[in-house]
């Protein structure tokens, strides 16, 4: 398939970000839609609305040749929110891509989707997956493992507290990372392979079996050049520590009880018979490297 015309959703958060600099580089045009005003970008139409306006979203669906759904939500108060976002947003996107007539189609689901019982979110992106896979869509899904990089704020805490030299964790598991720049080179990777086609991937930076949460927090510390110690905190506490967050933060509460339970979970190891062909896709970022130059850009952008 040659390069046209790319529709993309959530363009203006970390992943999208960096996936619409990488689709711009290949030449790409891209039909972005975003919430809030732009800076005219060449080669980007910015096309104004959210997944609730239809109207939006099927202007953003026009002329496209592939559309690339990474917009949802991570946060909520509860299960309506996630819904609102990733069961009913899906729709929307999935619709205006039938009706536009768009050729491929890929979704950026998650991990959580295998344990649906777990947490809302991964309710909701299970049932957002459920929903792909009937569209009769020419369709991929990615199911990201733990994504970091530069401008990432979902770990910038941890980075912060290894900066003190402590860092607190959830019950012992394991979790595979992957780096944004992998991740968006894979989104748009997929597009042209047949064989990518009614397959779901769950990539990661090539550590087989994963990473302990103590050696994340770990490599965290090397990144910084501190030697960290690590705390496991039991399931109540980090309940009890979701209460306070949503007492002193509110709707901003980062650590919520849906993200407890999610976190507690022992195994977030991307699955191996689930893994993108060689042929396809191959992270180049070693996540220790990675984490470095994420520390060097927090501490450039005065985050740390």
């Amino acid at each position: 398939m040659s390069k046209a015309t790319l529709g993309l959703t959530g363009a203006s958060g970390f992943v999208g970000q960096v996936t619409l600099r990488l689709a711009m580089a290949q030449g790409w045009h891209v039909r972005a839609l975003v919430r809030s005003k732009q800076e005219p970008l060449e080669g980007v139409t910015w096309v104004y609305g959210a997944l609730d306006q239809s109207e939006a979203v099927t202007k953003m669906a026009e002329g496209c040749d592939a559309i690339l759904h990474i917009a949802g939500v991570v946060n909520a108060p509860d299960l309506a929110g996630f819904e609102a976002g990733n069961v009913a947003g899906t729709l929307a996107v999935v619709e205006a891509a039938r009706a536009a007539n768009v050729e491929r189609f890929i979704h950026v689901s998650s991990l959580a989707a295998r344990e649906p019982q777990l947490s809302n979110y991964g309710a909701s992106k299970a049932k957002a997956e459920v929903i792909v896979q009937a569209s009769g869509l020419d369709w991929t899904m990615v199911r990201p493992p733990a994504v970091y990089g530069p401008g990432d704020r979902d770990n910038l805490e941890l980075f912060k507290m290894a900066k003190l030299g402590f860092v607190t964790l959830p019950p012992a598991g394991k979790m595979s990372l992957i780096h944004v720049d992998d991740l968006a080179r894979l989104l748009l990777g997929v597009i042209p392979f047949p064989e990518a086609r009614s397959k779901i991937y769950e990539p990661d930076d090539g550590v087989t079996g994963g990473w302990t949460h103590q050696s994340f927090a770990k490599a965290i510390g090397w990144a910084l050049g501190k030697n960290v110690a690590t705390l496991s905190l039991p399931r109540a506490v980090m309940m009890a520590g979701a209460k306070l967050d949503r007492i002193f933060r509110g709707k901003n509460a980062r650590l919520t009880a849906d993200r407890v339970s999610y976190f507690c979970h022992t195994d977030w190891v991307a699955d191996t018979e689930r893994a993108v062909p060689i042929e396809i896709w191959a992270p180049k970022i070693t996540s220790r490297e990675g984490l470095k130059a994420t520390a060097e850009a927090y501490r450039a952008a005065g985050w740390l």
